[in-house]
């Protein structure tokens, strides 16, 4: 068995180079703004949400993505890659609003010094916005499928020339 080493074409380099001086200069400017404009005695509560966002993506996202994927695939290898990624894409988008939102039913749950602040019933909103993004997700797969059907029938239905 012999092995060939893919070397990436001068352009994956450069948009590789591109992509990671950019990359540091957003950390560069992000620390910057950090310094100048966050109160030092915040920057305990900032780590801790740092820290719990990459627990929250790596323990909790990453995983219901991947399996999500891997539910979805083994349904059926008929199953298309495009609907494949509408779902992903869905589970995804519900996954980062809830993490905005998760906080602030916390919040809500131990009761607000002024209650003005958190008026909402989040928990509900948070239902409605999954409701809506699995509707969104499940229309899109249906156009999607529509779409792909009319066109494999129009194909059917078109001789063919040699």
């Amino acid at each position: 068995m012999s092995t060939v080493a893919l070397t990436p074409s001068r352009g994956v380099r450069v948009a590789r180079i591109v992509l990671l001086v950019v990359g540091v200069l957003l950390i560069v400017l992000g620390g910057y703004v950090l310094t100048d404009t966050v109160n030092p005695n915040r920057y305990g509560g900032l780590l801790v949400w740092l820290i719990g966002s990459v627990i929250v993506h790596d323990g909790i996202i990453g995983p219901v993505v991947v399996a999500v994927s891997l539910l979805v695939r083994r349904t059926g290898r008929r199953i298309r890659p495009v609907v494949i990624a509408i779902v992903q894409v869905a589970v995804v988008v519900g996954a980062v609003f809830s993490i905005v939102v998760v906080p602030e039913i916390i919040a809500k749950a131990k009761g607000p010094k002024n209650d003005t602040v958190l008026p909402f019933d989040y928990a509900a909103r948070l239902g409605v916005l999954w409701l809506v993004v699995a509707v969104l997700a499940a229309a899109a797969v249906a156009l999607y499928l529509v779409v792909v059907r009319r066109r494999e029938a129009a194909d059917a239905a078109t001789p063919a020339t040699d």
